[in-house]
């Protein structure tokens, strides 16, 4: 196991510090007897001059009673032992509680931990003894809390601890041994003492404790009730634990006693400790009782209501609280993923999933289990959620949204490592179990190392196969052919988004998530299409996949590219946010084919634009079209590149295309959102002139043609300037690009539609005089001309 810094640093020194002193060439252990029971505790802290309401006083009507004869107290001060900790143990400690844990709710945990790691030593003895042993009680754990004592209680049935054992166990670091006596048991060289020794997560009391007390009993035969005492300051000590029969431990076990520190006490509460079993111990494969304090309503008669009651009335009632104290064993849920996947029903999967993720109204879209074999051992179930967790629907990335857990041996760990799995799979849901994984002393942070790289490929191996599996229709219920591929659509409506992350950020798994993408085209209607169909129907002869940027699919559909490959029977795939475009870049060529922006000048080599009837042909437009072109040109000119004409467009006069080394319209929008929201302002000015445009015009069409008479006719007119830019702000919306100056472009569509308006006024004028003319000839000098007065907005 690989060890933080701090943590190797200290493994040498804690081996030091926690062992007897010695002194002379014979090593004889300097004990001292001490004749008062503070000398335990740390100086100056007299527990008598607690706050009132939370006095430490010694526990009564708990697990042991301190109400013993004076005779019994002072023969147990007899066989008090106090060892003194080295001078660096000061700051050993401070390392231990201040450094190692960064969340002291894990005290709960690691006690836990070792009262369960007991219980199995005590099992397993159990299993393998020839004697009485096999017949004991199965081992528990129990835990309580007295809120106005300041105190929480652990005790476990478990193996117990002999003198050596307390010296020895509790002076050791990461010692808890499990994973090595199953590795030795498979050797046929198990040594039981592996099982159940306290290691640093003993230490884990004083994040919340200020005295510690340890009450144990081993299980060898002849073996006394021990105190092992200390507040994490200068010494410990160890004695007979001479105590009240009603407390003293049966057979065997362990008793912890923790006395809270004033700004802990929120950890004596029943509800506080609920709530970390819950989060941390569900699984653990012991049972976990836990003092409770109940209250009950019941209906009794009223004495005082029924005083005057007559003979035949029925008694009134009154509703009374009854307060109940006692042990409740905690419901553990059962670990799913430590059985065989043949044992487990489809329900038991789908139940485990609402109960661990508490989703409710979710049921998962689909799960896996498996387990890992051999240098590595690793147990997992992984799903995917039936729909997006709340908590991102807003942040796809949100750190709150911790969907993987670890365990190591039932035993809740973390569910914040990052490295477990790819941010791209932030969605999937799921728990991982092993032993192997490589944690720090505090069992907090998990390290990177080849362990951790292999689970992490396993995983996210899995959770392709998941994907892939929804993708191909596998498990779907429903034969009719229409409905194959529902699921898919359903996942990816809820989860592209991710894939796409994952084109971008993971080069090792690209290859395996291009084939799960999805885009709307213009042949596809209303449904998605993959890489793999868009080949299938590829043209015979084409060469590239072809694709086109837009905001939304609707308004990619109408931009004047794809009218330019659609006409001529090629499929174009839209690409409809800016992630899309992000992603595409990545991939640049799916089997043998390269995917080419359709909106880059120069990008479409078509066949028929290769011959050279084509070419004559074009360089004959340039030619006629040669003054509207210069005319453009110099009338746009800080807007577009330049002017060019094109018969790829057919029903749209003009097209607005990026040079080879633009940026698309809709990647230009995302830009300058993402500058305005990072406080840097409008973005448009920086990306310069290698964002200007190509302007590509139609010279078959008859906006084209009247312009170019237009420009023949009045170079210089205002009506001309102004049909020529409102034909390039038209061609830059239907193309994605925002209009620069909406006021006026609003100016020049009201000047069309005024010229528009004149033409029909004079047109009616005319008409009214010459039906005039036709009715009455004679009396000209009589009748007056009606008149029509328009105003017209210039």
């Amino acid at each position: 196991m690989r060890l933080s810094f701090a943590a190797s640093a200290l493994l040498p020194l804690l081996a030091s510090s926690f062992a007897p002193r010695y002194h002379g060439s014979a090593r004889t252990k300097t004990t001292t007897f001490v004749a008062s029971r503070s000398t335990a505790s740390r100086p100056g802290h007299n527990y008598d001059d607690a706050p009132s309401g939370v006095r430490r006083r010694r526990q009564q009507q708990l697990f042991m009673s301190t109400e013993a004869p004076a005779e019994a107290e002072a023969a147990e001060e007899e066989t008090k032992e106090t060892y003194e900790f080295q001078a660096e143990v000061g700051r050993v400690m401070d390392i231990i509680i201040n450094s190692l844990y960064s969340d002291r709710d894990i005290f709960l945990r690691e006690l836990v931990s070792n009262a369960a790691d007991a219980c199995d030593k005590k099992r397993f003895l159990s299993l393998t003894a020839d004697d009485d042993a096999s017949d004991l009680p199965s081992p528990e754990i129990k835990i309580r809390s007295d809120p106005a004592e300041g105190t929480v209680i652990i005790e476990d049935t478990g193996v117990g601890m002999t003198r050596d054992e307390l010296i020895n166990n509790l002076g050791r670091i990461a010692q808890s041994g499990t994973k090595n006596f199953v590795e030795a048991l498979g050797k046929g060289s198990a040594d039981v003492n592996l099982i159940g020794q306290f290691g640093v997560g003993f230490y884990s009391s004083y994040l919340v404790a200020d005295r510690v007390t340890v009450v144990t009993k081993s299980m060898q035969p002849g073996s006394k009730q021990l105190k092992w005492e200390s507040s994490a300051g200068q010494s410990y000590t160890i004695s007979d634990d001479v105590v009240d029969p009603s407390d003293r431990i049966e057979l065997s076990g362990t008793r912890i006693v923790l006395h809270l520190k004033d700004d802990a006490l929120q950890y004596g509460e029943f509800s506080k400790l609920d709530e970390l079993l819950k989060r941390y111990s569900e699984f653990i494969e012991f049972p976990i009782s836990v003092w409770k304090e109940t209250t009950e309503y019941k209906k009794v008669p009223d004495v005082e209501a029924n005083a005057d009651l007559k003979e035949g009335e029925e008694p009134k009632m009154k509703t009374v609280p009854e307060t109940r104290e006692g042990f409740e064993v905690m419901e553990n849920a059962k670990p799913i993923w430590l059985r065989s996947p043949r044992e487990v029903s489809e329900e038991e999967y789908r139940e485990f999933y609402k109960g661990a993720f508490r989703a409710s109204y979710d049921d998962p879209q689909k799960f896996t289990h498996f387990f890992m074999e051999g240098q590595i051992e690793c147990r997992s179930v992984l799903y995917i959620p039936g729909m997006l967790p709340f908590e991102l629907s807003k942040d796809m990335f949100d750190e709150n949204a911790r969907n993987i857990r670890l365990y190591v041996k039932r035993v809740f760990i973390n569910d914040a490592f990052d490295d477990i799995m790819p941010r791209w799979l932030k969605f999937v849901r799921g728990v991982v179990d092993s032993d192997d994984l490589p944690l720090n002393v505090s069992r907090e942070i998990l390290q990177k190392s080849k362990v951790l790289s292999i689970i992490n490929k396993r995983l996210v191996r899995k959770s392709l196969d998941m994907i892939r599996d929804i993708a191909e229709g596998r498990d779907e219920k429903e034969e009719e052919e229409e409905e194959k591929g529902v699921g898919y659509v359903q996942f990816w409506n809820n989860f592209g988004k991710y894939l796409k992350v994952g084109v971008v950020e993971d080069d090792r798994h690209r290859k395996d998530i291009v084939p799960l993408l999805r885009f709307f085209s213009s042949n596809s209607g209303d449904e998605y299409t993959s890489l793999d169909s868009y080949v299938e129907a590829m043209k015979d002869g084409q060469k590239s996949i072809y694709y086109v940027t837009g905001d939304g699919r609707d308004n990619t559909a109408m931009s004047p590219v794809v009218e330019k490959l659609s006409s001529r029977g090629y499929e174009v795939l839209y690409m409809t946010e800016p992630l899309d475009e992000i992603c595409i870049e990545s991939v640049r060529q799916y089997k043998e084919f390269d995917l080419v922006d359709a909106s880059k000048e120069g990008s479409l080599n078509l066949e028929d634009e290769a011959d050279e009837d084509a070419k004559k042909k074009e360089e004959e437009l340039r030619a006629e079209y040669s003054s509207l072109i210069d005319y453009l040109e110099g009338t746009l000119a800080g807007k577009v590149q330049k002017v060019t004409t094109s018969s790829l467009l057919t029903g749209s006069p003009a097209a607005l295309v990026q040079g080879a080394y633009g940026m698309s319209p809709t990647m230009q929008k995302y830009m300058k959102a993402q500058s305005v929201a990072s406080g840097g302002g409008d973005a448009s000015g920086q990306m310069g002139g290698m964002n200007q445009a190509v302007l590509e015009i139609n010279p078959n069409h008859p906006i084209v043609r009247d312009l170019d008479r237009m420009v023949k006719d009045d170079i210089d007119s205002e009506e001309t300037k102004n049909f020529a830019v409102l034909m390039y702000d038209v061609a830059g919306m239907m193309s994605g690009y925002e209009i620069g100056e909406v006021s006026d472009f609003a100016q020049r569509v009201m000047a069309l539609m005024s010229v528009k308006a004149r033409d029909d006024v004079e047109d009616a004028v005319v008409e009214e005089k010459e039906k005039k003319s036709d009715g009455d000839g004679d009396d000209d000098d009589d009748d007056e001309v009606r008149k029509v007065d328009v105003e017209v907005m210039a």
